[in-house]
């Protein structure tokens, strides 16, 4: 070959190489910056139940029942998040990712944004509670394929040996929606409680009719996994996904659906349930409980990429076991610390909880799920077994108020019951195959097929 032709070689070699990492870069912002904005959507509804829907929505219930009816709703959206995940599964399987991910964030910003017009029960009565919940069902569908096709997305299009480090970037976009919403909440959780009450809550919820048209100029700017083209090119495509997900990988599927029930329930213990703890049980203000958040939740963000690239070293299965034994561990601590009523100590708490308990769990899951199932299933088999655990687990801030607020303060029952969740999803991670060096590429991998 003559140096011209080498060099030309090389010059197109290179074109190549920054093309195809101007596309990860553009996918790694899609997905940390669609993932944020739509679980900003889910978390503000978390918040607001712990502060403001119980009085706005269940004027008639007592403080303890108002927050339990209110937390009600909220688990709601997670028994329809498993058919969230079927039906848009199903579509990121038969007609692509990247369309799905449009639907889905369309789905939430509008329906987070309705919630901010809504009339309270004093305005309609008991339709004020009726249209809440059916609003929450909708939040519920969106959020049910969201991190899966995000996550799936990202992963067809890491490079080998590097999976875990892109996947974490989609939980990173989920705790930045946990962050951001919190600190929507505690800037109008300045206000007087009578201007908080009128139409203080409602600008957190209005802000989804903006953050739908950020998301969609986003994600629409993303190109399809390259897994799923090559697939529709060749028309390897299933016509059933969910049948052929249960069908080649019930083990699989099981392992999805116990895996996801110890960090769903710790997601919402620390971001919902320990608000309403501190503000009702303890008497704390407002912005000791969500500052706590807000600290923890950026100890979170940093820490995702550091896990997710420690498991492309030494696998997901040893850091998600580490996380749940520590998360169990440290159960009775973590109340003993909050119960002090000192600030200091319960930021301490939520922060060592959660960068060594919660932490490890979430930034390795995109990848963990990616790897359960064969290309032509994953988006389904993913997001299915994933929003199944979430729904089994998705009361969890209602038990936890249910122990504590009728049983007198024993704190120590929602301790056992944290250690008992972690114990599942133990289980879970102790039967599940490493997948660190798996090609995700391939259609049904080897390990999938034995599981």
């Amino acid at each position: 070959m003559s140096a011209g032709a080498e060099g030309r070689s090389g010059l197109a070699a290179e074109a190549k190489a920054v093309g195809e990492g101007s596309t990860l870069r553009r996918v790694v912002f899609g997905a940390l910056v669609g993932t944020a904005l739509e679980w900003y959507d889910f978390f503000i509804y978390g918040t607001a139940a712990a502060l403001v829907f119980g009085q706005l929505f269940f004027p008639g219930f007592s403080d303890v029942a108002g927050t339990m009816a209110a937390f009600a709703t909220f688990g709601v959206a997670f028994l329809v998040r498993p058919l969230g995940g079927f039906i848009f599964g199903h579509m990121g399987d038969r007609i692509g990712r990247r369309e799905t991910l449009i639907v889905t964030t369309l789905l939430m910003g509008l329906s987070t944004g309705l919630i901010g017009l809504l009339p309270t029960y004093e305005a309609i009565g008991v339709w004020a509670p009726v249209l809440l919940t059916l609003l929450r069902i909708c939040q519920g569908l969106g959020a049910g394929a969201e991190f899966g096709g995000a996550s799936t997305l990202l992963a067809e299009h890491a490079p080998q040996g590097r999976r875990g480090f892109y996947c974490s970037f989609s939980q990173m976009g989920v705790q930045v929606g946990l962050v951001s919403g919190t600190l929507m909440f505690l800037l109008v959780g300045l206000l007087p409680d009578e201007q908080l009450f009128s139409w203080g809550w409602r600008v957190p919820f209005l802000l989804g009719f903006v953050l739908i048209a950020v998301a969609l100029y986003v994600r629409l700017r993303v190109e399809e996994s390259p897994v799923f083209r090559r697939m529709e090119s060749t028309r390897q495509t299933v016509r059933m996904p969910v049948l052929e997900a249960l069908r080649r990988y019930p083990r699989n599927f099981l392992i999805g659906i116990g895996a996801h029930i110890c960090d769903t329930a710790l997601a919402y213990f620390y971001a919902t349930y320990t608000v309403s703890y501190l503000t009702s049980q303890l008497g704390l203000s407002r912005s000791v409980a969500l500052g706590g958040v807000v600290l923890y939740g950026i100890v979170v963000i940093l820490l995702q990429p550091v896990y997710g690239a420690l498991s492309d070293r030494i696998g997901r299965r040893p850091i998600n076991i580490f996380s749940v034994v520590f998360s169990a561990a440290f159960a009775f601590p973590f109340f003993m610390l909050i119960n002090t009523g000192v600030p200091a100590l319960i930021w301490l708490a939520l922060i060592v909880a959660t960068a060594l308990g919660w932490a490890p769990m979430i930034a390795v899951q995109g990848a963990f799920y990616s790897e359960l199932f064969g290309a032509r299933v994953r988006y389904t088999g993913f997001a299915a077994s994933r929003e199944l655990g979430a729904a089994l687990a998705g009361f969890t801030p209602l038990i936890f108020a249910a122990l504590v607020g009728i049983t007198g303060d024993a704190w120590w029952l929602a301790a056992g019951f944290m250690i008992l969740l972690a114990f599942i999803s133990l289980v879970a991670f102790y039967f599940a195959a490493e997948g660190k060096d798996l090609d995700i590429a391939e259609l049904d991998p080897v390990h999938g097929r034995s599981a």
